[in-house]
């Protein structure tokens, strides 16, 4: 079975694929997506999101990371599929289902769901512009208001030439509510389309992803949320590996202390480690109590020494 570790935007960053990969059998990973508006952008802007295009287009482990592209104009979004795929990225993913309403408000992510033309102009660019020997794919909900609609969004982007289609298993509108979630659609959509087809959505033990596989008959899985909440995911959904347990979770959190610190976003380590505390307390009832200590914190080295801390007492 393949696992794709999917983007988060603000969330899985080329720090946390780094660390992600590292303790998974990912089969893939995938960019927080590269804002295209009106022009080409410089080199700097795909190194900045995704530096694994220095090294071959791959986190140290060896996981390859594809580029997400995001917006609506199919002539800017080649343009810039075509200068990623030349910096080393192994094929190109299409964002057509963020949610955000700052990024719908301009025209990118879901809010093209309404509009199956414009999705099919936007593949058939992208894919033209690229070397035919790398994937193209997109990532979809399964319309806007409606599931219905993912008939006609999947044969758009099937047709326009997309290698695999992601398909989020609920619309913009239900978000990210769990009983909304409509694995049934994407079976029926196997049956309508060849290309092949990953599940997204709610995925977030063995037992889901084993579930969603018998229900959707999908051609692989993609997790999000689930991977932030339980770090070694990936290996409890394809190996059926025990989770992960808290004390190793606190040698992952000062580690990614260390990455966050000395890396290029260390003023925003606050930030990013309250993030995933607050994703981590789903999982773990130790992180919420922590997560109560170091909620007050706007500093690196107070957060630190609490994690620090919370480790010698795990081990006393």
């Amino acid at each position: 079975m393949r696992v794709i570790l999917g983007p988060m935007e603000g969330v899985v960053d080329h720090l946390m694929r780094e660390m992600l990969t590292e303790i998974n059998d990912y089969d893939l990973c995938v960019t927080e997506f590269v804002r295209v508006v009106d022009q080409l952008l410089p080199n700097s802007v795909f190194y900045r999101l995704c530096p694994e295009l220095r090294q071959g287009g791959k986190t140290l482990s060896g996981t390859p990371v594809r580029v997400q592209l995001l917006g609506q104009d199919p002539h800017w979004l080649a343009e810039n599929a075509h200068r990623a795929v030349q910096l080393g990225s192994p094929g190109i993913d299409i964002n057509f289902g963020c949610p955000a309403k700052s990024v719908n408000k301009s025209r990118g992510g879901a809010v093209l769901l309404q509009d199956p033309a414009l999705m099919y102009d936007i593949v058939k660019a992208v894919r033209e512009a690229t070397d035919p020997r790398l994937p193209v794919t997109a990532k979809v909900r399964l319309g806007w208001d409606d599931p219905e609609h993912c008939f006609e969004i999947a044969d758009a982007v099937a047709q326009a030439g997309a290698d695999e289609i992601v398909v989020h298993a609920r619309t913009k509108t239900d978000g990210y509510k769990a009983d909304a979630i409509k694995w049934d659609y994407i079976r029926q959509l196997k049956t309508k389309i060849s290309q092949p087809i990953i599940a997204n959505g709610e995925i977030w033990t063995y037992e889901d992803g084993q579930r969603c596989m018998e229900v959707t008959g999908s051609d692989a899985l993609m997790v999000c949320r689930g991977a932030i909440n339980l770090p070694n995911l990936g290996n409890v959904v394809k190996h059926n590996h025990a989770h992960m347990d808290w004390e190793h979770v606190l040698e992952l959190l000062l580690k990614y202390s260390t990455y966050e610190i000395k890396g290029d976003k260390g003023l925003y380590y606050p930030n990013r480690i309250k993030q995933w505390f607050a994703y981590l307390r789903h999982e773990y009832p130790q992180a919420q109590a922590l997560f109560s200590d170091i909620r007050a914190h706007n500093k690196a080295a107070p957060i630190v020494a609490i994690l620090q801390q919370a480790q010698q007492d795990s081990v006393a």
